[in-house]
């Protein structure tokens, strides 16, 4: 079984982000990808935050949630669609929900994850905070897509390694990590925290980013790669749209839980 990472580097233009996508999907099913995972925000690299809620969508409904259900219905994929914004009636005046749906190979939604942890953060020349235009989640979730367990987070969520206890019960198989992680934080600690959460959880990380410099000025440090249980880089992509795949090993997955039984260890 093959898993993919989608690296893209989008644009303000809907239309064009999705025909990279679609084009993107086609390229992992054609290499044999069973499961693929697409960047945070694939479909929308705004001009201004406040664009997330013009464009926003309902739960349910919509271009964007119509055009993943049909990739995944299409290539026969379980796809992990990145994000975008819902118009959730829960959120308060002003907020979207940072979500990231997941669909079958029949093109049903499967699962929905809002990300949990809001990033900010401030240095020389850049400032962010998606608390201005986001409204957190609140619950951990994994689902079961075909014969893999996969536990859903998202960008940010990468630093709060008790997400990842959190979904590790029962184990999961993989863990997406959809993300348009910053230059300079990503060039920090992007590859490191994968490999930590990889190494850690004794599963597969699928992380998909967007990954060069975007039309509305912004840098993303890219590296979309996939690693394994214990935290080995299988395969990755440094800057720009492309496809990373990589082969999953059920039995080297077992191999490495039962040589270092950790997970069974936990005590807290």
């Amino acid at each position: 079984m093959k898993l993919a990472a989608i690296q893209m580097v989008s644009t303000p233009d809907v239309a064009r982000n999705l025909d990279t996508a679609a084009r993107l999907l086609a390229q992992a099913a054609a290499e044999g990808a069973a499961l693929a995972v697409l960047p945070e925000y694939f479909c929308l690299m705004a001009q201004r935050d406040e664009d997330k809620l013009t464009m926003a969508e309902p739960p349910g409904d919509g271009p964007i949630q119509r055009f993943l259900a049909a990739q995944a219905q299409q290539h026969g994929l379980w796809l992990v669609g990145g994000t975008l914004p819902l118009r959730d009636p829960a959120c308060a005046p002003g907020h979207v929900r940072n979500s990231c749906g997941v669909y079958a190979p029949d093109g049903r939604l499967a699962a929905r994850y809002d990300k949990i942890h809001l990033f900010a953060f401030a240095a020389a020349g850049e400032q962010y905070d998606e608390g201005r235009v986001l409204e957190a989640g609140s619950e951990p979730v994994a689902v079961q897509a075909g014969a893999l367990r996969v536990g859903l987070s998202v960008c940010y969520d990468l630093r709060f390694p008790e997400l990842y206890r959190a979904l590790m019960r029962p184990p999961c198989d993989v863990i997406s990590v959809p993300a348009a992680f910053t230059y300079t934080t990503g060039q920090a600690h992007w590859e490191l925290l994968l490999r930590a959460r990889a190494v850690e959880n004794q599963c597969y990380v699928v992380a998909a980013a967007q990954g060069g410099r975007h039309e509305n000025g912004r840098r993303t440090w890219g590296h979309s790669l996939i690693a394994d249980p214990w935290g080995q880089v299988l395969a990755l992509r440094a800057e720009g749209d492309g496809v990373v795949v990589a082969g999953f090993d059920a039995a080297a997955m077992a191999d490495v839980r039962a040589r270092l039984p950790a997970l069974r260890h936990r005590r807290i």
